[in-house]
């Protein structure tokens, strides 16, 4: 049975520019495979490929050069779209945009509905998938009357209902506040756990990639650095020079470690700062 759900193989993706009518790669020959059941984040600044990698796992861009396999399935044969849009769901960046219905319930009962599933299994799907969101007590609800946040957890229940083996998630939280941002990232957290779904996180917020199994860091449509957030995030001085940020406990130890105390820079939360601060003689 094949292990990964996503595989790339050598991705490439060009577009005209509408300004000089020039063509630039936004992706270059990206090799990617993600295992069945990981959390995947994917990190980089605005321009970076990262988004684009999203939509070709959703069929929702093919590749210009290379290959991608959701499933084992090829994204360019039309013959598959349907088949990989129903193993790989994707919420956006703006809930408001995902919103069809002006009931909850039956918002979340749309992406079903579509695929031709009967109205008694809808109706067990949709209250299954608001209890694991949370929002079940919301289910007569009019959406527009909702938080950021918990529209967010409605967008991801109308995934869940339509029960994806993989979850793409575009910049999820860069409309929220931070109540509303966390929300979203512990749903996701408990999701990937509790249901086995493999997550893709597209963000640029480090305090969120830091929740992943592994992180792929993207500048100028290519890898730059891929491992454990530990492994990624200790690389401070690579991190910099991308022009992205660590998160402020390991960048804080990179000083230290700089001034002349012996602190690893492998630290990823206060807790783990505290505990080594703690251990110097």
């Amino acid at each position: 049975m094949e292990k990964n759900i996503v595989k790339c193989e050598n991705l490439s993706f060009k577009y005209l520019s509408h300004e000089n009518g020039e063509e630039y790669y936004a992706l270059k020959g990206v090799d990617l495979e993600v295992k069945k059941g990981e959390f995947l984040v994917v990190l980089g600044h605005n321009g970076s490929g990262k988004s684009t990698i999203a939509k070709h796992i959703n069929a929702l861009l093919t590749p210009s050069d290379g290959t991608v396999y959701v499933n084992g399935l090829d994204t360019k044969d039309e013959q598959n779209i349907w088949d990989v849009r129903k193993t790989a769901g994707m919420v956006f960046q703006n809930p408001d945009n995902q919103m069809v219905a002006t009931i909850v319930e039956e918002d979340v009962a749309f992406g079903p509905e579509n695929l031709g599933v009967e109205p008694s299994e809808i109706r067990k799907r949709v209250d299954e998938s608001l209890k694991k969101v949370g929002m079940y007590e919301y289910r007569r609800h009019a959406p527009h009357l909702l938080s950021g946040g918990q529209k967010q957890r409605i967008a991801i229940a109308g995934i869940l209902a339509m029960q994806p083996e993989c979850i793409i998630l575009d910049e999820p939280t860069a409309m929220l506040d931070p109540s509303g941002r966390k929300e979203v990232i512990r749903t996701i957290k408990e999701i990937n756990k509790n249901l086995g779904i493999t997550i893709i996180l597209i963000t640029h917020y480090m305090d969120e990639a830091v929740e992943g199994d592994r992180v792929v860091v993207m500048e100028q449509g290519n890898i730059v650095l891929q491992g454990k957030p530990r492994e990624v995030f200790s690389k401070v001085k690579e991190m910099k020079e991308i022009g992205l940020d660590v998160p402020q406990v390991t960048e804080l130890a990179f000083e230290l470690q700089k001034s002349g105390i012996e602190i690893g820079t492998e630290i990823l939360n206060v807790d783990e700062m505290v505990n080594a601060l703690c251990q110097l003689k």
